[in-house]
């Protein structure tokens, strides 16, 4: 008999991914209900074949010199949204990531359920988070990315409070699954990329380092260009539809 040990690291890929499938019919239950629903960017409406690779850090990062060493090689940039306990057990990974040239983002203070935050508790691990990684980097954080997607409009509107936006994804590798392989990264990413997407990895994940390379090798050569996330989102004059997309408005 075969038994499934799950160690914590296992713990939070699956909180990161299933949980925010379930918590996200939720919440827009919930929102529809009351109003208006505020959405993340899950990707931009672009005619320009490019594409926001994202990595969450959030446990080990063993991998971080193959990761940059990779991305390099195929001249793509990257955006790594870090939780600020991450920033605090691997403060040279963090400057390493930031003196390669990719973007370290925001992930929490400690990765908690937002939606079960006050707008204070909000507003604490945001600044925590940022305080953190502009004290390695010297850039304060612009973007946001909630602990396993959990969102809502007091997220969304909190957020947008202190100046940031928040980011989701509309391409999930699922390298954090246990089932994961190189191959079925490979092909879901690839499958499902689409000008103006937002890609999902994670720094640790076991198969992405064998993964990515592939990745990146076909998407070049299907015309793709890779851009950090900030670099790839509207900032004003935009609206955001149903599904996440963040799309320019007319005129």
């Amino acid at each position: 008999m075969r038994f499934l040990i799950l160690t914590k690291k296992h713990l939070l890929m699956i909180g990161c991914g299933v949980l925010a499938v379930l918590i996200g019919a939720v919440v827009s239950v919930s929102a529809f209900a009351k109003g208006e629903r505020l959405l993340p960017i899950y990707c931009v409406q672009t005619a320009e074949k490019k594409v926001a690779l994202t990595f969450d850090a959030a446990w080990g990062a063993d991998d971080t010199d193959t990761l940059i060493s990779v991305l390099k090689k195929y001249n793509a940039t990257a955006t790594f949204f870090v939780v600020g306990e991450w920033v605090d057990k691997y403060p040279d990974e963090v400057k390493k990531l930031s003196d390669a040239g990719f973007d370290v983002m925001n992930h929490s203070a400690t990765h908690p359920y937002m939606t079960n935050l006050s707008v204070d508790k909000m507003k604490e691990q945001l600044k925590a988070c940022n305080d953190k990684i502009a004290a390695i980097t010297g850039k304060a954080p612009t973007l946001f990315r909630p602990p396993y997607g959990d969102y809502d409009n007091k997220v969304i509107s909190t957020v947008e409070s202190v100046g940031m936006k928040t980011i989701q994804w509309d391409v999930d590798s699922l390298d954090w699954k246990d089932t994961a392989t190189v191959d079925s990264i490979v092909t879901r990413v690839t499958g499902k990329v689409k000008p103006g997407s937002i890609v999902l990895f994670h720094n640790d994940a076991d198969h992405t380092p064998e993964a990515l390379p592939i990745i990146l090798e076909k998407l070049t050569a299907d015309g793709y260009t890779f851009v950090k996330a900030a670099d790839l989102i509207y900032y004003d004059n935009y609206e955001i539809l149903h599904d996440g997309t963040q799309k320019k408005k007319d005129g």
